[in-house]
């Protein structure tokens, strides 16, 4: 992938030493570098997505639950940019897998990267955000690592709606993911939001739509930081990698 802003991202580099990483990436995708600078900087934890058979445990492990309801693994995001790349899905398959293997020692790197990536944030002045489903669904409100670090901003995007319902850490924000794939789930992705207040991500063709559903479409490829969004909003994405030959329903077409 080329970044427009080659300084900026070699500043990062420099400043965060992402080689120091074990889990965690640092400006490591266009989208995030456009929200990092001198407020916030995030870190994103990508794993392979989507059904993988762990010979250690001898079975499949999914950890994007809804893949299939919402139509999403055919043009999933794990496809765009650096993902297309044989050693990047390499990394992230090794970690999904030491994550079923050795949930222990996962979970300990993890908060070794988050406590360095806060230092070092917090040295800059800047917020740490992290995201731990760059490319999985997994419910990590349920494993305390969220909750261990109240410093840290966590979002998220997700296809489990039930998650919104919930009493959520005050340090994490989830936006719903839209997909018309299935029909049933757009309906409960759209209850969903009237109900909590929650926003949904949508994926379109082409241009964005001035609204959708009734509800006012915000440009979401701007920046990732979603806990910033209004609440109760559309957030537009525009088609990339794989999703662009998408005709599950999961990238909306024509919008009236």
């Amino acid at each position: 992938m080329q970044f427009k802003n080659r300084p900026m991202l070699d500043n990062i580099n420099r400043r965060f030493k992402m080689s120091d990483y074990k889990l965690l990436s640092v400006g490591s995708d266009a989208k995030t570098i456009k929200g990092n600078g001198d407020e916030y900087m995030t870190a994103i934890l990508y794993m392979k997505s989507y059904k993988t058979y762990i010979e250690e445990l001898g079975k499949t492990v999914n950890p994007c639950a809804f893949a299939e309801q919402a139509s999403c693994h055919e043009g999933c995001l794990v496809s765009a940019g650096r993902g297309k790349m044989h050693n990047v899905q390499s990394a992230r398959e090794r970690k999904l897998i030491l994550f079923y293997v050795n949930r222990k020692l996962f979970m300990e790197m993890l908060q070794d990267d988050i406590t360095k990536f806060t230092k070092r944030c917090l040295k800059n002045g800047q917020q740490p955000c992290v995201r731990l489903n760059g490319t999985t669904d997994i419910m990590w409100e349920k494993f305390g690592i969220i909750q261990d670090n109240p410093l840290v901003q966590f979002y998220d995007y997700t296809k489990i709606y039930t998650r919104v319902y919930k009493d959520l850490p005050s340090n994490y924000h989830l936006t719903l993911s839209y997909s018309e794939a299935s029909m049933d789930y757009a309906k409960k992705i759209n209850l969903a939001c009237a109900d909590t207040g929650a926003s949904m991500a949508v994926v379109f063709e082409g241009d964005l739509p001035i609204c959708f559903l009734g509800r006012k479409v915000i440009d979401g490829d701007t920046d990732d930081l979603r806990f910033l969004d209004p609440t109760n909003v559309v957030v537009g994405l525009k088609a990339k990698g794989d999703a662009k030959h998408d005709t599950s329903g999961f990238v909306i077409r024509k919008v009236a």
